[in-house]
């Protein structure tokens, strides 16, 4: 069974929707309700639910700034968002977080329903996988790592390396080499490749005059402002600062 937090600022909606849908029968045991994005975020680092249905509009925090801290903190989490179509333009945004799906108001019980069902199924194919993925064996699961390491250090260069693309050249579902990921080596993909990034990063600052934009270029970060705080944010001294010995 399943939480779902429903975050919506108008009483008559959220209680609406807690109220009218069978969540039991959906596979859903647990059902919170906050008001604005704040409480959200509260919420879910308190409960950490396995949906999230947001409106978009809300005082406090609006739903696209808590989907993007949802997606950092929790990237496994289902986000679905609730928008009136004033605010259509936003998914834009949304698409490039990586929300589940929307549901444009008035909504309906039945519209709810059935993006629930696909939700829910998914996160039960990812429980498979994960059941799966515990059964495999130690060698398999070993020899799977190299392979997937080897090729992430191989692409490290690309700033359009992204977990789907590697999981298509290992063969893999996405979802369960997010999980092979996380398991072998006790962090998110993007979690790794940032870490690796940095590190050959500092050897190329060590080893080479290169400028410290080609060698943002080089370990597949095109954009210098990230590759400095990212870089600042691990190491805990500017790309330049280190470069002269202020951290080695």
């Amino acid at each position: 069974m399943y939480s779902i937090l429903i975050v919506e600022d108008e009483p008559i909606i959220r209680r609406g929707i807690a109220s009218l849908i069978d969540f039991e029968s959906l596979g859903i045991s647990t059902v919170h309700e906050v008001e604005n994005g704040e409480q959200a975020l509260q919420k879910i680092r308190e409960e950490a639910p396995d949906i999230l249905l947001t409106d978009i509009n809300m005082p406090k925090m609006d739903g696209i700034t808590l989907a993007q801290l949802v997606r950092t903190e929790y990237p496994q989490m289902r986000i679905i968002f609730l928008t009136g179509y004033d605010y259509v333009d936003y998914l834009l945004s949304a698409v490039k977080i990586g929300v589940e799906d929307y549901i444009l108001k008035p909504v309906t019980k039945s519209e709810i329903e059935a993006l629930l069902v696909k939700v829910v199924a998914k996160l039960n194919e990812e429980k498979r996988q994960r059941e799966l993925l515990a059964l495999a064996g130690e060698e398999d699961a070993s020899s799977g790592t190299q392979h997937f390491e080897k090729l992430i250090l191989e692409q490290l260069s690309n700033p359009n390396l992204a977990l789907g693309e590697l999981a298509k050249q290992l063969g893999f579902s996405t979802n369960y080499l997010s999980l092979l990921i996380k398991k072998e080596l006790g962090m998110s993909f993007q979690e790794y490749v940032t870490q690796q990034r940095i590190q050959r990063a500092k050897r190329l600052l060590l080893s080479t005059d290169m400028k410290i934009y080609e060698v943002a270029l080089a370990v597949g970060i095109e954009d210098m402002n990230y590759f400095s705080y990212r870089f600042k944010s691990i190491v805990g001294v500017s790309p330049k600062s280190f470069r002269s010995g202020a951290k080695i």
